[in-house]
């Protein structure tokens, strides 16, 4: 599969040598400057993994060179789980490396792909919320315990497990380039703002919540890593709090906001539900 990028053409493939995931293993490490003990993924597991049948696949521009990789595996209830995905510099090469999975997935018969991210990255929230159209799922404290990586270093690894519907007429109307963006309810609530950089808290009755994130938390945990630490906290007991009460995401607002569904009286809870 090939596509054009900014001037530049991209072709993505399966990955099925020792050298090519070698190039993975560096790609990777440049991104996100891994701790050599701590490594996500080695190449002799994405040699294993593909070699069974999992999806290891890179994005490579016209002069040859990886400038993407994705690496996931077959989980239970006909799902593949996106362990790792990667791009160097921009052209959208992230969102084609997700479509080629979309595909290679469907091609397969699976019907949903899921994966973890950090809750607290705005561009990773609008990235699998907006343009994929997943949906959080769970939300997952300290998932990996206290990363080690340069990107994350010392902070507690949260994630939400994010739920891709590749079926769902939503996901199809983003992949063919048609827009998402659905108007908020005149009555939606803010319950977790951003003011002067930090997390403040409100209640709300309202159906429709949304729950705010730091404008750059990466950032943050270098400048100001109390105030990075009171986001993780009050990330975790709203927006955690609020899935683990049946609350449904069904957007990401204006880049900044999650918009979260109040369940109604009589809807089971997360943790009744499949």
């Amino acid at each position: 599969m090939s596509i054009r990028r900014a001037g530049t053409l991209i072709a993505i493939r399966e990955l099925h040598g020792i050298a090519e995931f070698e190039q993975v293993s560096e790609l990777f490490d440049g991104i996100w400057h891994f701790d050599p003990d701590s490594r996500p993924i080695t190449v002799e597991l994405m040699r294993a993994m593909s070699h069974a049948g999992n999806y290891v696949a890179g994005a490579y521009d016209d002069a040859g060179r990886l400038v993407g990789a994705s690496v996931g595996f077959f989980g239970a209830a006909n799902t593949l789980h996106s362990h790792i995905t990667g791009a160097a510099g921009g052209h959208g090469i992230g969102f084609e490396l997700k479509l080629h999975q979309r595909r290679w997935a469907l091609e397969r018969g699976i019907e949903r792909i899921t994966w973890t991210y950090d809750p607290l990255v705005r561009r990773n929230a609008h990235f699998n919320l907006a343009k994929l159209g997943a949906r959080p799922e769970e939300y997952l404290p300290s998932f990996y315990g206290v990363m080690t990586d340069a990107i994350n270093q010392g902070s507690d690894s949260d994630r939400v497990l994010a739920s891709w519907a590749l079926s769902a007429p939503h996901v199809a109307a983003l992949v063919r380039g048609e827009p998402g963006r659905r108007p908020l309810p005149a009555d939606a609530a803010i319950v977790l703002a951003d003011e002067d950089g930090r997390p403040v808290t409100r209640d709300s009755d309202a159906a429709t919540l949304l729950v705010a994130l730091p404008e750059d938390i990466e950032a943050l945990r270098v400048t100001d890593p109390g105030a990075a630490k009171a986001w993780r906290l009050a990330v975790r007991e709203v927006l955690g709090g609020l899935l683990v009460e049946g609350g449904v995401v069904t957007a990401f607002h204006d880049k900044t906001f999650y918009v979260v569904e109040r369940p109604s009286l009589g809807t089971a809870s997360s943790s009744d539900r499949v």
